[in-house]
Formats: structure tokens, C-alpha cells, sequence
């Protein structure tokens, strides 16, 4: 029996919010506010997906300042950028497998 795509899933990478997380600071480092307010976290619930994601080394948090402010920045790690690349790839496998699976309901 072949393995559903699914399977392949990493549920570290796969929850929603660290999902979130992880597609976006692909394009950069993010501060802690833009992801707080994009993704619709408080930040305690921010701070806690940052720790798992942190933990796996999926991300770096950096601390410091701009201007007399504190601030926290988000950076993908290279095992994050290759985390999400895999999840990707499953996730279009399954949208391939769907459209394969919806083919010959349509055309009969």
C-alpha cells in the first residue's frame, strides 16, 4: 500500500500559525509586531510558536534595538527554508492527488 501524502506532514511545521510564521520570514527577517499583527496573535500565543519553532531550529529570535526601543526580530533558519520547502511540496501533492482523483467524476 502506498503512503497517503499526508503522512509526510511535519506537525511542527504544519499548524497554521507556524505555517504563518515560517512563509514569511522566508522573504526576510520580520519583527515581532508585523507577525503578531499579520498573522492575528497575542503576543504571549506569538512568544509560544516562536519557542517550538526556535526549539526545532526552524527559526532565530534576535533581541536588540531600534533606537531606544526594544525589538525582536524573526529570522529563518537554512533547516526552516527546507522544513517549509518539504511541507510545500506535500501540500502540492495532495492538491495534484486531488485533481487526479476529481478527473474522471468530471469527464464521465
Amino acid at each position: 500500500m502506498t503512503e497517503f501524502p499526508t503522512n509526510g506532514l511535519d506537525d511542527v511545521v504544519h499548524q497554521r500559525h507556524r505555517l504563518g510564521i515560517l512563509t514569511i520570514t522566508a522573504e526576510g527577517k520580520a519583527e515581532f509586531g508585523y507577525l503578531r499583527e499579520a498573522l492575528g496573535l497575542t503576543a504571549g500565543n506569538l512568544s509560544r510558536h516562536l519557542s517550538v519553532l526556535e526549539d526545532a531550529g526552524l527559526v532565530q529570535v534576535e533581541k536588540g534595538y531600534k533606537g531606544r526601543r526594544p525589538r525582536t526580530w524573526v529570522r529563518i533558519t537554512g533547516r526552516g527554508r527546507s522544513a517549509l520547502a518539504g511541507e510545500m511540496e506535500i501540500l502540492a501533492g495532495l492538491v495534484r492527488l486531488r485533481s487526479a482523483l476529481r478527473q474522471p467524476a468530471e469527464s464521465g
